[in-house]
């Protein structure tokens, strides 16, 4: 082989080291899978700035500006800013968050595989506190991954401005939660007038035992809003109640000395026919040995916004309250 012909073959040589070795990382710039675990939230090839903050389980690293966010059982902070999820939490059970509007955009099944939500590209994936360690692992190698610290997670105002943060709004996170403090006081003056010491419970039929549970008056999904925010009176066996909630017991109703009752059925509505059974227990004499339901002030309610304690699901909370209250 002649000098000349050498030369050559070196060169072409080193050509190829070179393209392979873009090639290689072109390759590193590919959508994240599942199964090799690796997380990479700028596979569209688009420049990304990051930022570390520290959530429930340490330190993790977020775009500064996400686009395609995905924030399970968040989605209602979301859309009060004006942002839309790339896909909204549903459970085979519990359903989804139907009262969001969210029609057009791709439920995820939160019991099932992570593949679904794999294809939908997140950037940014955050959740609340119902999300442990091994969940939480799985999301992280699809998406940066942020999960609500326990300190604020049933906090409506605190999630709320951690998600205006996270979604680079801060401002628009204030101004919603001005506007909600607003609305709140004038439904509290109203209501002061209008109910004064009247006592006023919110009760849950869960439907698998056909049992009834009554809530808290300082926190959960009821206490903050309609006994906090609202001012309303609670009987004294809801004041009792340490936990979020506590189930009515037979001897226990004609306790629950309630002027009014708010009542939501645990699954589905109050037509669907697999509740129909549970609504039974509706008929018993000590429920109708209640003042509030002697008197005829029973409000049937939307459950899925009166399980969550987000945003714009209080919003809603206040106006079914005015709704029943305010004549």
């Amino acid at each position: 082989m002649t000098k000349a012909i050498r030369t050559k073959a070196i060169g072409f040589a080193l050509l190829l080291l070179v393209i392979a070795s873009l090639a290689g990382c072109g390759g590193q710039q590919g959508p994240a899978s599942a199964e090799n675990g690796k997380a990479n939230p700028a596979s569209n090839g688009a420049a990304t700035e990051y930022r570390v903050v520290t959530d429930a389980f340490g330190e993790v690293k977020v775009p500064v500006k996400p686009k395609r966010v995905a924030a399970l059982y968040l989605e209602d902070y979301m859309v009060a800013l004006g942002v839309k999820p790339i896909v909204q939490w549903q459970h085979p059970t519990w359903g989804k968050q139907d009262y969001l509007g969210l029609d057009d955009v791709p439920a995820f099944d939160i019991t099932g595989s992570v593949e679904a939500l794999l294809k939908a590209e997140p950037d940014l994936i955050i959740v609340d506190g119902g999300v442990d360690a091994k969940r939480y692992e799985q999301y992280s190698k699809i998406a940066p991954t942020y999960r609500m610290p326990d300190e604020i997670n049933q906090n409506t105002a605190k999630v709320l401005e951690k998600m205006g943060e996270l979604l680079g709004i801060p401002d628009k996170a204030g101004q919603i939660l001005q506007q909600y403090n607003q609305k709140a006081a004038d439904a509290k003056a109203k209501l002061a007038k209008a109910v004064g010491e009247q006592k006023v419970a919110v009760v849950r039929l869960n439907i698998g035992d056909k049992s009834l549970a009554v809530f808290n008056a300082e926190k959960g999904f009821v206490g903050p809003t309609v006994y906090k925010d609202l001012g309303l009176k609670a009987p004294r066996l809801v004041a009792d109640i340490k936990d979020n909630h506590a189930l009515l017991s037979l001897e226990v109703i004609p306790q629950l000395d309630a002027d009014h009752i708010f009542i939501f059925p645990s699954n589905g509505n109050w037509t669907s026919a697999d509740n129909q059974e549970a609504i039974k227990v509706l008929d018993s004499p000590l429920w109708q040995s209640i003042p509030a339901v002697k008197n005829g002030n029973v409000h049937k309610l939307d459950r899925t916004y009166w399980q969550t304690w987000a945003i714009t699901a209080n919003t809603k909370k206040i106006d079914d309250v005015l709704k029943a209250l305010i004549k």
